[in-house]
């Protein structure tokens, strides 16, 4: 059975909120103003969640995380009200009718989202399928063809919202579906929107992964209809052999030659240009070291899987060494930047994926957004190319279907 990892799914959004609420974040990513001090973010704050999609079918909503007062895992019903899951059972079983009606087409419905780590899921047509293993919930896993969830169309976005505010954004990490932007908008008025494609954008992605060779057209997923419902993510499309396995090889291969006579410098930390890690490959491993020369971390030579998912041989721990340098690694390997540049991060944006052998999904994703921004692995966020949006004292959240054109 395909179970989700929830360390991989939702560390990006997580690791923003925790980083702001203990102001590391200026290590990790450009986070914005602090909270005044006067400012209280209330216990619950609406989403606004509106049908622009054009679709005809009912929506049904789903608001499930971790509260992060108490840390116990549950849903929240239509007022914000926290619900904590009940006990799992092996084989699993089914998880109590958390949806929520959503809007009718050119409709908005308004929700209330609790102090919650978690995910809004919404699903055209039917009802999302959830059930609870001993070990919490289990999430819809479309690679699985067996899922329940596999010929529904649905999609979700992250967010957090703590006492230092909220974190809301668009995700491609897992897949590309159903189309939706995020927004919020602060108590002083202003409001930022992000995850809106471009006119076309959505088909225009799906022929962009059919148009390219080497098995990216294998990610995409129809229904017995005709309908098409998603592209996976390549780290899906490896582990589930629909994309080769070899996909990466080549690109690895050059990096791995370049620098075992190149230094590959990584300033991780955008707030500290003096903390720097120089890497050199020797043999099967590209070690780093500090500016006094000794060795700080050490990474073998990664597959395709490592290289999408940022995690096995690119794992990266939450510290301020391995954690900072892997995700920068990911980052170049993803974007294809680490031949052309041996200062990294490499965050301009211009070079991406120019070479041939690269994240032919992320590339497609980033190019159809209109604003450019997407989470399109899982660490999209270094250079702040992620489509996230943050304010310390939230008054309303926004959900926008768009239209599948």
């Amino acid at each position: 059975m395909f179970r989700r990892s929830p360390g991989r799914l939702r560390r990006r959004i997580a690791a923003t909120a925790t980083a702001l609420a203990t102001a590391v974040a200026g290590a990790l990513l450009a986070a914005g103003p602090a909270v005044p001090a006067e400012a209280a973010v209330p216990a619950t704050i609406p989403l606004q969640i509106t049908n622009n999609s054009g679709r005809s079918e009912p929506v049904y909503l789903y608001n499930l995380g971790t509260e992060l007062s108490s840390g116990r895992q549950g849903w929240a019903d239509a007022n914000g009200t926290f619900h904590a899951w009940p006990g799992g059972g092996s084989p699993p079983v089914p998880a109590p009718d958390a949806s929520i009606a959503g809007p009718g087409p050119g409709q908005t419905t308004t929700i209330r989202i609790p102090k919650f780590s978690g995910r809004v899921y919404f699903s055209y047509g039917q009802k999302l399928v959830f059930q609870l293993a001993t070990g919490g919930l289990v999430q819809p896993a479309v690679q699985n063809p067996s899922d329940p969830n596999r010929d529904i169309l649905f999609n979700w976005s992250e967010y957090t919202l703590n006492d230092s505010g909220l974190w809301i954004n668009s995700t491609q990490v897992d897949m590309f579906s159903a189309p939706y932007a995020v927004g919020v908008k602060g108590s002083g008025g202003a409001t930022t929107t992000t995850g809106h494609l471009k006119s076309g954008g959505y088909k225009g992605f799906f022929d962009a992964l059919r148009a390219r060779s080497g098995g990216w057209s294998g990610l995409i997923q129809t229904r017995a209809d005709g309908t098409v419902l998603r592209a996976l993510s390549p780290l899906y499309g490896v582990e589930t052999g629909a994309l080769p396995a070899s996909v990466m090889d080549d690109y690895i291969n050059r990096v791995w030659q370049k620098y075992a006579t190149t230094t590959l410098t990584v300033t991780p930390f955008t707030d500290r240009p003096d903390v720097k890690y120089y890497g050199r490959v020797s043999g099967n491993v590209m070690n780093f070291t500090d500016s006094s020369g000794a060795v700080v971390t050490s990474f073998q030579k990664p597959d395709a899987s490592s290289v999408f998912g940022c995690h096995r041989l690119l794992d990266a721990p939450n510290d301020q060494v391995r954690g900072p340098i892997s995700r920068t690694l990911c980052a170049g390997y993803n974007r294809s930047t680490l031949l052309t540049n041996a200062n990294q991060p490499d965050t301009s944006g211009a070079g991406f994926y120019q070479d041939a052998v690269t994240n032919h999904y992320a590339r497609a994703v980033h190019e159809r957004m209109a604003d450019g921004k997407a989470y399109a692995f899982a660490f999209d966020d270094v250079g702040n190319h992620e489509s996230l949006v943050h304010d310390g004292d939230p008054a309303t959240a926004y959900l926008t279907l768009d239209p599948l054109d």
